[in-house]
């Protein structure tokens, strides 16, 4: 399968899921969303497939959802909601269908990655960094509240006062502190990446697949049994700021890369 903005390569067992388009740092848009919904479904229901590598071209993971993409739907007269409520869609089942499927999937954070590109990166089950990834929870910044599971899966992992320390003070990590914090399992060298990578993704591929699917269905059950309940409140919440004077203020400033000036409105 090959597709335009998300490259999916089967190897030995191995998957690897690519999302492409490093000229953004990966930053979603909705063509990309629902290319990753397709090669995720590929993975789970091909036999073949065993482990999943999810990584970013370029420079970065992934930078989140495309915010130029949404200022050029509200400069054409759009509803700065509805894009959002659009591109949620494909990024929740993505992320629903990785917890899901009963196979290892694993992150390969290379560079950038912030808002849903967090929200990808903490769905897999074991993160890999390379030294200079950098992470970012990025909503906040600009007057929206989290998707993609962030406020199910981050206070699992790192615990709520956290989490939330990361909501209200949007504090960029670098990777040693991402691992500090629990966020990674591993940091590697930035020409590593890939190879390390690969290299888990093997052995998790001759093992005992069925039994690690087994014991991830046990660990969804007992940690996120109201996961998909949670994505949809997420989705109605950031439906609602995408109107609001306060995230129009933040998507302005940061296409035009200036302070930011809310006024809680």
């Amino acid at each position: 399968m090959r597709d335009q903005t998300v490259l999916l390569n089967v190897q030995d067992g191995v998957a690897t899921i690519t999302l492409n388009r490093p000229e953004v740092l990966n930053a979603l848009d909705l063509p990309m969303a629902e290319a990753l919904v397709r090669a995720v479904q590929v993975c789970m229901e091909d036999d073949g497939v065993r482990t999943v590598i999810l990584t970013g071209a370029g420079r970065g993971f992934c930078a989140g959802g495309d915010m130029k993409a949404a200022w050029e739907h509200v400069q054409a007269g759009g509803d700065p909601g509805h894009f959002f409520r659009d591109l949620t869609v494909p990024l929740h089942r993505a992320i629903t269908d990785m917890r899901l499927m009963e196979k290892p999937v694993i992150a390969a954070i290379n560079g950038v990655v912030g808002g849903a590109g967090m929200s990808l990166a903490v769905a897999c089950d074991l993160r890999l960094a390379a030294e200079g990834a950098k992470f970012k929870q990025a909503y906040t910044s600009i007057g929206l509240v989290p998707d993609g599971g962030w406020t199910a899966i981050v206070p699992q992992i790192i615990g709520a006062a956290r989490a939330v320390e990361l909501l209200l003070l949007d504090s960029v990590l670098d990777a040693r502190q991402a691992f500090a914090l629990g966020l990674v399992h591993e940091i590697v060298p930035d020409d590593r990446l890939a190879e390390r990578a690969r290299e888990v993704a093997t052995r998790l591929a001759q093992g005992s697949t069925k039994a690690f699917g087994g014991a991830k269905a046990l660990v969804n059950a007992a940690l996120f049994p109201l996961l998909e309940v949670q994505l949809e409140r997420e989705r109605q919440r950031i439906i609602a700021p995408g109107g609001t004077a306060d995230f129009l203020e933040g998507l302005s400033a940061f296409v035009e890369k200036r302070r930011r000036s809310f006024r809680g409105s």
